[in-house]
Formats: structure tokens, sequence, C-alpha cells
């Protein structure tokens, strides 16, 4: 045997040895804590979602799930930590519809790409947001209902504060397509999530605010927010009395719901991949898992990879319209 000879055959040994190596790896997985990136405040929905998912996910593989809150510029800053770390399956994110179909058309420059630096898991859930108001100030101004608003709206333009968890998020979006719809203005106050929003929209720092649900829930049924309506197209299951936006108005086809799901760093191994997705699907399938998320006015999901993939690819293009529609822009 030349020398050629033997340096390819242990050129192919070695690329045996490594990929039986990254086998074992791969199906030894995961041997340490999982590192899970929310990138907003804790009590926003996104947050909530996380701290619902990961003790399944934790009691189906074994290991710790570790949620690691890092808000900012609209969940850009947490995902582009997840973006820019090791492929290994140790780092996931709890993405949203702000984070990965939205911020892209809102922001004039990413530190990401949405699309090429992440592998789509899961989706987790949609919800719908839900308008609401400090309950005080609504009665004050006589606000009873959207059409209420509309009205004091349009006569006290710039009056309102709007709270939103942050720019480029679905709670940002939905409002602003409102204005844009109703031709009121309102002022607009980024928030490094809903958590921190919804304690100045209870403390009457805030007027209004179009939150995610499951974070409102509370709230409204403590008193503490008056809910006017929902953006989704048809009613919550949770806030049957609650009429949507377009029934209220009426604003004919104003559909503007949110969703979250977890992702991984482009590169990540599919076998990790899809079993976190195979997991997570069997987790929907526990009646008490589902009945948390089903009461808290989310939509549990659950779908194949691929699936979750064209649904991101469908909600892109549509939220980039939504955004030229709106006229929106990062503040």
């Amino acid at each position: 045997m030349n020398s050629i000879d033997r340096r390819q055959l242990l050129l192919a040994s070695a690329g045996t040895l490594l990929l039986q190596v990254s086998a074992r790896a791969q199906a030894a997985w995961p041997n340490k804590p999982v590192r899970v990136v929310v990138p907003f405040a804790p009590a926003g929905t996104t947050d909530i979602l996380a701290r619902a998912l990961v003790p399944e996910l934790g009691k189906a593989f074994g290991q710790t799930f570790i949620i690691d809150n890092k808000p900012g510029a609209g969940g850009n800053l947490g995902s582009d930590a997840i973006a820019k770390s090791a492929p290994d399956g140790y780092n996931l994110l709890m993405g949203t519809v702000g984070t990965h179909a939205i911020n892209a058309a809102l922001y004039p420059k990413m530190p990401f790409d949405p699309v090429k630096d992440f592998v789509p898991i899961v989706l987790v859930a949609g919800v719908p947001n839900v308008l609401v108001m400090n309950p005080a100030k609504a009665e004050a101004w006589g606000i009873r209902n959207v059409a209420d608003l509309i009205r004091y709206a349009r006569a006290n333009p710039g009056k309102l504060n709007m709270a939103s968890s942050g720019n480029g998020t679905s709670i940002h979006l939905s409002g602003e397509l409102f204005k844009s719809v109703t031709g009121t203005f309102m002022v607009h106050f980024p928030y490094r999530g809903s958590g921190p929003a919804l304690l100045d929209l209870i403390g009457g720092t805030m007027d209004l605010m179009f939150d995610n649900l499951p974070s409102a829930m509370p709230h409204i049924k403590s008193g503490k927010l008056k809910a006017l309506a929902v953006t989704s197209a048809q009613r919550s299951a949770v806030l049957p009395d609650v009429p949507t936006v377009a029934e209220a108005g009426p604003i004919k086809g104003f559909d503007a719901s949110s969703w979250f799901g977890l992702f991984a760093p482009a590169g990540t191994p599919m076998e990790i991949v899809n079993r976190i997705n195979q997991e997570t699907a069997k987790s929907f399938q526990s009646p008490a898992f589902k009945e948390r998320l089903l009461s808290q006015g989310a939509i549990p999901g659950g779908q194949p990879t691929a699936e979750f993939a064209k649904f991101i690819a469908a909600e892109t293009a549509k939220w980039a319209q939504v955004v030229k529609v709106s006229g929106a822009k990062v503040d």
C-alpha cells in the first residue's frame, strides 16, 4: 500500500470515528442543563408560556431546562444571543411573532437573520391580543367600548398613552394597525416586556395596551384592567363576552394575533430538533398541560417542524404588509 492509499485510509477512518462520536453525543443529549432564552422580561406571555413548557421538557428528557430572560430591542437582544450560540442543543429560544415575523420588516438593521440563523423546532401556542384599559381612566373619560375609545382618541389626539412590550412586538403592531385604520393618534411607549408595561398600566402611568391575552388575563379577572376587545378574528373562549375589534369598532377584517415557538441556532443537529418537537407534541396530549394553556387563552400548537417553518414564512409576509400599511416605525 502506497503512502497516498494509507493517508486516504486514515482520513476515512478518522471521518468514521468523528461520525460515531457525534452520533453518540447526540444520542446522549441532554447530559447537562439546557438553556431556554426568553427575549422579554418576566411575567409577560413569552415568559409565562416558556415556564409552562420547560417542566414538561424536563420530565420528558430527565434534565433541567433553565429559563434565561434577556429582554431588549423588541426581542432582538435575546434572539441574537441564541443566534450566535453553539448549535449543540443546549441553547434554545422561545421566539415570537415579533422576533421571527415582524422585526425584519420593522427594523432598518437586524443583528441576525430570522431565517438563516435559526432552525424552527415547534409552535408552542397562538394567542389573541386583547385591548385593555386602566379602568379608572376608562370610567373618567366615558370609554365603555371600542367605539367610545375611537371617538375619544379622535377628539384628543396624542392624549392617550399606549404601552407595549417593545418595538416590533405584535402588541406594538396591533396598536399601530388600530391607529392606522381608525385615524387616531396615541403616543406609543415601548417597554422591555409585558410585565413592566402592565404594572404601569395598572398604576395609571399608561392608559391602554394591546396585550397578549395570557399575561393580561389575571388582571382582567381581578378587575385591575378593563377589556374592550380581542384582536383575533373570533372571540376568545376564555372571554366569550368580550367582542372582537372588528365587531366592536366596527373595523372589518381586523386580525392581529400572536404566536410563540421554540427555535435553535442554525446547525443544531436535526436529531435533537426532531426529538424536542416530538416530546413537545406529546406534552400537548397531557390534559393538565393543555388545560393550563387553554385557561390562559392560548391555543396549543405542536405541529411538525416543517409545518412550523411554512407557517413562519406566511406570517412574515403577512406582517410585512401590516408594517407597510400601518406606517409603524421603531421609536
